[in-house]
């Protein structure tokens, strides 16, 4: 029986009928190619056919002429953390009500969805219902956005850690502890378990180096977590916490900056089939590097304590190095940003390090996907696939900047839904013959 994932039990309402999407470019997800002339045939929001723009447009379908530009899988991006902050409240000003950080936690969903971003994994959040309820809301047609899959509370020993980030922490000790955390998260929607086996770099009074659990405690975690039947994602910054991660069959090991220092974890990681997540935006976000792609031609504005900036920079040059090292030691590489509305960022910054256009394009689509479980889902255009579509004006494997421009977004779909990008915003007009096309300006 195939894992009930409360992200797609979540699902809206699909799109009903036959769409035509035709006169493209395409980028299927599978291999690294663009193919040109490209058409795809979608029913009631599943793909169910990859054809060809010179075909005739199928009986009862909707043409939706792509004028030339790339469709692609809609982007996935495994490492989030969705809040919704709300910004800072002058002093004087009204206080912040209970209900307001549900909006902006809804304002940055809608974000994510403008931004081509169709699936997202969040991996802790500073409320930890806020995503769970969100995504109820959305199931009930409150408001569009990514589909999503969360942790629930991240798994953690009792450290400094919990202190810095408060309820997005469950700590725990002793085995059983850790079988009860695992279970409270189920409990509450989780998708997935996330496991803190070293600290964080991202505060000032841990030490990412140790392995912040036993060996017992671990084994507790992954143990409890496989036996349930869910998949088992590991924040492992130290290489001691790294293999201890690797030895017990992590599905995803988040950050891992050094492992380039130890191979035989790299070639063990590509023989298990463990995705590796690099997360070189949280680098840059923390070293100041905002908005940046090179960060030799960037003036850092770090807006944390100078150690945390500096390591920061030392991490980024690790980890970068890690990933290309990850890459020729054949390990699986997803894109998961660690920032807000960082996907396409980290995209082109994965290849500013140094992969190719196709494989980074790879990572944010069915790599991705591969990662969260969801291959038989999303992350490839397919027929049987979900038709979560991003079409781009331009070739973004010739120009990832595309990605980052959302002028350049012009549609995107949810299951066979039109849910963003320009063709809806600017005004639509039906063509001669019912095909679907923007409006002259």
């Amino acid at each position: 029986m195939p894992h009930r994932f409360p992200a797609l039990i979540a699902a809206p309402e699909r799109g009903e009928g036959r769409l035509w999407l035709a006169g493209g470019r395409l980028f299927d997800g599978v291999g690294g190619a663009i193919s040109e002339n490209a058409a795809i045939l979608v029913e009631d929001g599943v793909i169910a056919r990859v054809g060809s723009a010179s075909e005739p447009c199928p009986d009862g379908a909707r043409l939706v002429d792509l004028g030339g530009r790339t469709l692609m899988p809609g982007l996935i991006d495994v490492h989030t953390h969705v809040a919704g902050k709300v910004r800072q409240i002058l002093r004087g000003a009204e206080p912040e009500l209970p209900g307001t950080a549900a909006h902006f936690v809804q304002a940055e969903l809608r974000g994510y969805l403008r931004r081509g971003v169709t699936t997202i994994r969040v991996t802790g959040s500073s409320d930890p219902l806020a995503p769970q309820e969100a995504r109820q809301a959305m199931r009930y047609g409150a408001f569009r956005g990514p589909r999503l899959l969360t942790c629930g509370k991240i798994i953690s020993a009792t450290a400094p850690g919990g202190r810095f980030y408060g309820q997005m922490y469950r700590e725990a000790d002793g085995p059983d502890d850790m079988r009860r955390a695992v279970r409270e998260q189920i409990r509450a929607g989780a998708d997935f378990i996330k496991v803190m086996t070293t600290g964080a770099r991202s505060n000032e009074l841990e030490d990412p180096e140790p392995t912040q659990l036993t060996e017992a405690e671990l084994a507790a975690v992954a143990d409890e977590t496989r036996r349930l039947g869910y998949r088992l994602c590991a924040h492992a910054e130290g290489l001691a916490g790294c293999q201890a991660a690797i030895q017990r069959g992590v599905d995803t090991l988040e950050h891992g900056m050094y492992l380039h220092q130890r191979p035989d974890l790299l070639a063990a990681m590509a023989a298990a089939g463990t995705v590796l997540v690099p997360t070189l935006s949280g680098y840059y976000e923390m070293a100041g590097l905002h908005g940046a792609i090179d960060p030799s031609a960037t003036e850092p504005a770090p807006d944390m304590p100078a150690m945390l900036a500096d390591l920061a920079w030392h991490n980024l040059e690790q980890g970068a190095a890690t990933m290309r090292a990850a890459r020729r030691e054949g390990v699986a590489l997803a894109v998961g940003s660690d920032v807000v509305h960082g996907t396409g960022l980290e995209v082109r910054r994965m290849i500013h390090h140094g992969l190719t256009a196709a494989e980074a394009l790879l990572a944010a689509t069915s790599t991705a996907a591969r990662a969260l479980g969801l291959s038989e889902h999303v992350g490839t255009l397919e027929p049987g696939r979900l038709a979560d579509l991003l079409v781009i004006d331009g070739d973004p494997s010739r120009e990832p900047g595309l990605l980052t421009d959302q002028d350049k977004i012009w549609l995107v779909m949810q299951v066979g839904v039109g849910a963003a990008g320009q063709a809806l915003e600017n005004t639509l007009a039906l063509g001669a013959g019912g095909s679907l096309r923007a409006a002259d300006p």
